[in-house]
């Protein structure tokens, strides 16, 4: 059991009831994902009109998940150095939430490359940190729950963002619905400035004991157990090795949604519903991230992303074939799945597996190496493309993703060794 004194916290301890910190961090990104995606499922549309097409959206969203795969990084590296890491959380959302309008006023695809460079710059320095202090926030059984709440309300606020759109772009067109954006934006820096409290650095000697206890039933060590535990909480275990190896595999295969847009487009299904392909897909997310983290903290979060996998993998051979555009929403819908299945279970998986005084490191090596291989995801994505057509992509990344889920499905988590 993880002692009480390991969880202080400023303000009220964490009990049973969800930590006021836990909503306010979902608040915020509702709002700065209703702002987010307002502009994101217009933007492929949008660089159409431009004149660019998929090897320049590759080009852009590859280099945009670069930068904040370097920024999510360095926020690791801070988090578990700085006293206080709110700053650095409403910083990220200030900045993203001014640049995000100026896309109403650009004239070429490379202006549009600096706006996205800038938003998922802050996107990761403000990551990172902000995950950290919702593990700080809540009880370690909890963490699958508590992440899982902030997902459901980021993808809810991609409901909202979608039908606004919709709302917006007949009367006001594409240049109009990112400049509303900023409307959403601005609530989102108020909240996240009023609303979210610092958190204490704790030291939670218990818990670290306890992780440290289980990673070493798992990887026999010739150190005295005496050693193990003195050095090993300050580690990075080999369990949280395998969850990256095998995540960075599967994210060699995830490029951006994006390439998903346009490939709806390409069998017929008009750019002004790209919306409403985000609806449907949100729904779906949004309506299962809270269960599915919970779910989590009672069962086994490597199986629960193995079944995201296989989901992906069912998706990408649906946009592959393509029989009909109806299997394209059904699809939509389902890829929800995908995201409520892994994203909040593997940011739990990973907190649960490393030291508390290590879970920045942990967290912003994880984010970097994933997004640094969506950029090449989505590099070679418009490359293959372009050379052979949509399909030969799709295939690829479904393949992949399953081969990923297998690799999960061999993992064995620090949290099974101890039952």
């Amino acid at each position: 059991m993880v002692c009480s004194t390991g969880m202080d916290v400023l303000g009220p301890a964490p009990s049973d009831a969800t930590p006021r910190n836990v909503y306010a961090f979902g608040l915020t990104s509702f709002l700065n994902d209703t702002a987010s995606e307002m502009a994101y499922w217009v933007l492929p549309a949008f660089l159409t009109s431009l004149g660019a097409g998929p090897a320049q959206l590759g080009l852009i969203e590859g280099i945009a998940e670069s930068v904040a795969s370097f920024a999510k990084l360095l926020s690791g590296y801070l988090a578990d150095r700085v006293p206080r890491r709110k700053p650095i959380v409403v910083g990220g959302y200030l900045v993203a939430n001014a640049v995000k309008p100026l896309l109403a006023l650009v004239s070429s695809w490379w202006q549009i490359l600096g706006i996205r460079f800038a938003d998922r710059f802050a996107k990761g320095m403000r990551g990172t940190a902000r995950d950290v202090m919702v593990a700080e926030s809540v009880h370690s059984s909890r963490l699958g729950s508590a992440y899982g709440l902030i997902q459901a309300m980021d993808s809810a606020g991609a409901i909202v963002g979608p039908l606004a759109a919709l709302a917006l772009i007949g009367h006001f067109g594409m240049r109009g619905v990112f400049a509303a954006a900023a409307v959403p934006g601005a609530f989102c820096v108020f909240v996240a400035l009023l609303g979210i409290r610092e958190t204490r650095r704790r030291a939670s000697q218990a818990e670290d004991s306890e992780k440290v206890s289980a990673a070493a039933a798992l990887a026999p060590s010739t150190q005295p157990a005496a050693n193990l535990n003195s050095t090993r909480a300050a580690q990075l275990p080999g369990t949280f090795y395998y969850v990256l190896a095998v995540v960075t595999l599967f994210s060699l295969g995830n490029s951006s949604d994006m390439f998903l847009v346009l490939r709806a487009e390409n069998i017929g299904i008009p750019a002004s519903q790209a919306p409403l392909l985000g609806l449907v897909f949100n729904i779906t997310y949004t309506f299962v991230s809270w269960p599915a983290g919970k779910f989590s903290d009672r069962f086994s979060r490597s199986i629960l992303a193995a079944a995201g996998y296989f989901v992906f993998a069912i998706v990408y051979l649906v946009f592959a074939a393509a029989p009909s555009q109806l299997a394209i929403w059904l699809a939509m819908a389902f890829y929800g799945l995908f995201y409520s299945l892994t994203l909040p279970v593997l940011k739990a998986l990973v907190v649960e597996t490393v030291g508390a005084n290590v879970r920045g490191r942990a967290l912003g090596i994880y984010f970097f190496l994933t997004s640094v291989t969506t950029l090449l995801a989505s590099l070679i994505t418009g490359a293959l493309w372009k050379a052979y057509g949509a399909r030969v992509p799709f295939y690829l990344s479904a393949g992949i993703a399953a081969v990923s889920a297998l690799g999960l499905l061999g993992h064995r988590s620090a949290r099974s060794a101890k039952e």
